[in-house]
């Protein structure tokens, strides 16, 4: 948009800033978010004393020792679910819509499944809706292996790609323009199996089809069948896999982790294998740090991250564009929410807290994440603490990542895989990428490390603490939060929690 001013040019300029600042934009599609002012570190004398540590080999040995059996596996296939009515009883077609992002919509998949099962429908492979803030238009197939998926589910409930010809006019543009009599719009949040029963049985019975959108969060995680919870698990752990660009780009990115050799190819530095060093080498050890600290995330938790007035104005501005204004959080002061926890950790903090438990500069960094809000210069302090720091784009060739480019579902079903295949899994702040690879390394008994973030909010608040009683601070309040199993209670989430549902005790 073209504007003309009549004041000086410095004005002008400075207007220009502004707009362009406040201006509506995609964050699938701009690279890093500037501010006005370069952001500085805000915990200057810890960084500088972190910069220096020191690790003992025996606190080494402690952090990357697997973790020891817990007396939780896997169950047996012999335990699953009971076998299904034969596909030929389907009581008609099941359309599901799913939003959010990719870990949202994976759990959406699982309990689709799940209402498949209890309608005893023939499930059609749901259909991910293009997610507001990355813009991503990704199907079903371009991330999942459908094949395997139907395969493997293919004995619970009946899988469709598509619907017959009879059916085709049921589509999501034929729900965006009207009430629909087929499209159940009000499933509420946390559904039981009776609700589905009752109110999308008759839609079934009457029409042959019932779609559901919205679809996220509508099946409940307490008073289901054990069949229905197993099969849940089924879908997640061993249905939903990813497609094999995915799978083969994931492993390339692993195995330069485990094997670096710094090569230089096409004037862009990436690690390449080398069969030779793997035949006799070691694998080596590494880490990966999901840094979800984007705008959106930003903006939501209405904390402040140290950029000034230009920062808050921004922000601000991105909340009444995205949300009219309205953030629980931000009735409390930044202090108040940090007291809390409800603050994400910014790339410098998570940086100090991997520091503090025993993370030297020799450690490999892998580092899973989207956009980083202030790009380079939030990034920077946690260069510094861990030089060896790589992502997708450092570890592999622009025509190997062509596949993925500008797809955010796909970046993240990259970032997962990897996450899935690392020593040790560490998420900077509470999300469904957290929830879902928390779930997923607790099935597989991996070393996970869950951010206390109260404690952490607490401690960088006290500017004055040196790093001896911050390090200290910090192993004592992680010495129970690396991976050891905590079984589900009540409301919470069986795909953040698989045991006792997922899993049996040995």
């Amino acid at each position: 948009m073209l504007l003309h001013y009549n004041h000086g040019g410095a004005i002008a300029a400075t207007v220009f800033v502004l707009l362009t600042l406040f201006a509506p934009f995609s964050l699938a599609s701009s690279s890093y978010l500037p501010e006005f002012n370069a952001i500085k570190p805000r915990h200057q004398n810890l960084l500088k004393s972190a910069v220096l540590r020191q690790t003992s080999d025996e606190q080494k040995s402690d952090l990357w020792r697997p973790l020891a059996n817990q007396g939780w596996k896997a169950c047996d296939s012999a335990t699953g679910p009971t076998p299904p009515p034969s596909p030929g009883n389907s009581q008609g077609y099941l359309q599901v819509f799913l939003d959010g992002g990719l870990n949202q919509q994976r759990m959406g998949i699982c309990d689709a499944v799940a209402v498949a099962k209890i309608l005893n429908a023939t499930l059609v492979i749901p259909y991910l809706e293009v997610n507001p803030v990355w813009k991503d238009s990704s199907s079903f197939t371009d991330i999942y292996d459908v094949d395997h998926f139907i395969d493997v589910l293919k004995d619970d409930i009946s899988i469709v790609k598509d619907l017959p010809e009879d059916f085709s006019w049921s589509t999501r543009e034929y729900y965006a323009i009207a009430i629909r009599a087929t499209r159940i719009k009000m499933a509420p949040v946390h559904a039981s199996a009776n609700w589905y029963l009752e109110n999308v049985s008759p839609v079934l019975e009457s029409y042959g089809i019932a779609a559901i959108a919205p679809f996220s969060h509508r099946l409940d995680f307490d008073n289901m069948p054990e069949d229905i919870q197993r099969l849940r698990c089924k879908v997640n752990f061993q249905a939903l896999s990813f497609v094999p660009h995915i799978r083969s780009l994931g492993d390339a990115l692993v195995s330069r982790l485990r094997y670096p050799s710094g090569q230089i190819e096409g004037g862009s530095k990436y690690l390449a294998e080398v069969t030779e060093t793997q035949g006799r080498q070691e694998p080596g050890k590494f880490v990966v740090l999901h840094l979800r600290f984007d705008k959106d995330m930003a903006a939501h938790s209405a904390c402040d991250f140290g950029g000034g007035k230009a920062e808050k104005l921004a922000l601000a501005k991105y909340r009444q564009m995205i949300w009219q204004g309205r953030v629980l959080n931000s009735q409390f002061t930044d202090e108040e929410l940090r007291n809390q926890g409800r603050c994400p950790l910014t790339p410098e903090e998570i940086g100090l807290l991997l520091a503090a438990l025993g993370f030297d500069n020799s450690t490999r960094l892998y580092l899973a994440s989207h956009k980083v809000y202030g790009g380079e210069a939030r990034i920077s302090t946690l260069r510094d603490l861990f030089p060896l720091m790589e992502d997708k784009k450092s570890l592999s060739s622009s025509e190997e990542r062509a596949n993925i480019k500008g797809k955010a579902s796909l970046m993240s079903a990259v970032d997962y895989y990897v996450g899935m295949h690392s020593d040790i899994f560490v998420s900077a702040s509470p999300g469904n990428m957290h929830n879902a690879m928390v779930g997923q390394r607790t099935y597989q008994n991996l070393k996970t490390i869950r951010p206390n973030m109260a404690l952490l909010g607490q401690l960088f608040l006290n500017k004055s603490m040196d790093w001896s009683d911050f390090q200290e601070a910090v192993v004592e309040g992680h010495i129970n939060r690396q991976g050891q199993l905590r079984t589900r209670n009540l409301k919470q989430s069986i795909y953040t929690y698989p045991a006792p549902d997922c899993m049996c005790q040995a």
